[in-house]
This record gives C-alpha cells, sequence and structure tokens, in this order.
C-alpha cells in the first residue's frame, strides 16, 4: 500500500474520532456523572429516612444540593476570559505581524486567529463591565443573604 495513502487514512479515522466520537463521549460521560450523583442522593436520603422516619427531606435535599454559582463569581469568570481573549488575541495578531514583516510568510494561521480572538475578548468584557452596572443592586443582595445565613 502506498505510503500516502495510509497517511491520508490514518489522519481521516483520526479526524473523524476527533468530530464524532469525541463529542459523544463526551456527552454521554457528563450524563453518567449526572446519574451517578442523582443515585447517590438518592440512596442518602433512603438511609436518612430509614434512620429517623422523621426526617424533613425536603431540608435535606436542600443542604445537599450542589451551591449555585453567585452572580459576582459568574461576572469575574467574564473579566477573567475576556482579559484571556483580548490579550491572545493581541499577541497572535502581533505574532502574526511579525512573521509576514521579517520572514515575509504570508500564510500563517495567527493573522487570521488573533484579530478573531480580540473581539471575543472584548465582548466578554463589556459585558462584564455592563452586567456589573445592572446588577449591583442583586450582588449586594447576594452578599447580604450570605452574611444572613452565616
Amino acid at each position: 500500500m502506498n505510503y500516502v495513502v495510509l497517511m491520508e487514512s490514518i489522519v481521516k479515522i483520526i479526524f473523524i474520532i476527533c468530530a464524532v466520537v469525541l463529542p459523544i463521549l463526551i456527552v454521554w460521560l457528563n450524563n453518567r456523572k449526572k446519574i451517578n450523583e442523582s443515585n447517590q442522593r438518592t440512596q442518602i436520603v433512603l438511609a436518612a429516612i430509614e434512620k429517623n422516619a422523621e426526617t424533613d427531606v425536603e431540608d435535606l435535599l436542600k443542604k445537599m444540593a450542589p451551591q449555585k454559582k453567585l452572580l459576582k463569581e459568574k461576572l469575574l469568570t467574564k473579566l477573567l476570559w475576556g482579559g484571556i481573549l483580548t490579550l491572545l488575541g493581541l499577541a497572535l495578531t502581533i505574532f502574526g505581524c511579525y512573521l509576514i514583516a521579517c520572514r515575509e510568510d504570508h500564510n500563517n494561521p495567527f493573522i487570521l486567529f488573533g484579530p478573531l480572538l480580540m473581539p471575543v475578548g472584548i465582548a466578554f468584557l463589556i459585558n462584564y463591565f455592563v452586567g456589573k452596572k445592572m446588577l449591583a443592586k442583586e450582588i449586594e443582595a447576594e452578599q447580604a443573604k450570605l452574611l444572613e445565613q452565616a
């Protein structure tokens, strides 16, 4: 068999694995994780009911529920990704311009991906600042609620 044909076949197989099998596997593993967490919660509640029939199930489930991310945490995550993507886009654009200017390499992907990442990062930053301004009262209410619970 020709070496080039063999290599092309291997590349196609790897591409199919990455494009089809990997996303299916990720979704399946995520669903299995959720099912296992649900089963564990069910077993804990059943064991608590067996030991003490007067147990408040709703209160127990509220205590076992995973904590929701606070608005402030969500906003800080947007700030983080905005900064990362903006700086990465800027760095890739500068590196792509360097390759064009010094090495005359006009076929580099950096000059394409850099300007694509920068607006996404800037959009995250804008989303952070607008969200911070609009959700200031809700963030204060969450903080007051957390202080009240502590």
